[in-house]
């Protein structure tokens, strides 16, 4: 496997530039959002443990982030974690969440994010959290609300139905306390008590791994998001199958339902 990435590598990098060449730098999409999916079967299609699968996985997403802020990419979403993850083992769960504080801290004291200007925000329930991640989220927040060039927002104790639930409940709480008239409830407001306020909603939604479904992504933001499904696992993601997603979105007419 290794000597045919080799034999390949060439190959790959003349497509690449190809594909960049390519691409309509009007038109890139503003806001994509990403699946990421695979990390598991990725660490047991090459035998290695689990926990490395998604350390694997989380030097992609770096990886990733970088080539999107390279083309300007202005908010980029990504889906780590759902609230039906949290019934899997307790072990493994415990350990996606060690590994999600330690990306916290990591990502927040990355040169880049500052130099680029990047502010990151969490999505999600984060009162499922441990507290000690409830408190590195709330520090990374706070230390990068200020930037306004590009926004990576984190998907973390996620879910879609979760999310419009919450959204529910706050606006009945406006109701109920005489802030808010129900004939007041548009889809402005309910936009404006969804986790991802103050987002445009997603141009692209990629998912890795080969499941064509969205299974609850950015339910509502996604109505008319271009969707783009690859069987390539996670870690496994080049930069050529990235491209080949945003070339793919170029190639489609948006009509938004008109």
């Amino acid at each position: 496997m290794v000597f045919k990435r080799l034999i390949l590598k060439p190959f790959y990098q003349i497509y690449e530039k190809s594909l960049c060449r390519q691409l309509d730098r009007d038109n890139l999409p503003k806001h994509i959002g990403i699946i990421l999916d695979g990390n598991r079967r990725f660490a047991k299609s090459i035998n290695i443990p689990m926990e490395k699968g998604y350390l694997r996985g989380q030097q992609k997403l770096e990886d990733v982030l970088e080539w999107l802020w390279d083309l300007d990419v202005k908010v980029v979403s990504v889906w780590v974690f759902s609230t039906e993850n949290f019934t899997r083992d307790l072990e493994q769960v415990s350990t996606i969440m060690q590994m999600a504080e330690e990306s916290t801290i990591r990502i927040r004291e990355d040169q880049k994010v500052h130099s680029r200007g990047v502010k990151i925000r969490y999505s999600g329930d984060k009162e499922a959290l441990p507290e000690s991640l409830q408190a590195q989220i709330q520090e990374t927040e706070t230390k990068t609300e200020k930037y306004e060039n590009h926004v990576l927002n984190v998907c973390l104790a996620y879910g879609g139905r979760e999310e419009m639930t919450t959204a529910v409940k706050r606006i009945a709480k406006q109701v109920k306390e005489n802030k808010l008239d129900v004939d007041q409830i548009t889809e402005t407001i309910i936009d404006q008590n969804l986790y991802t306020n103050g987002l445009p909603d997603p141009d692209l939604i990629i998912r890795t791994s080969g499941s064509i479904r969205l299974s609850g992504f950015l339910m509502w933001q996604s109505i008319y998001s271009e969707l783009f499904f690859t069987d390539v696992m996670w870690p496994a993601l080049r930069r050529v199958d990235l491209l080949r997603a945003i070339r793919s979105y170029q190639g489609r007419k948006r009509n938004y339902g008109k």
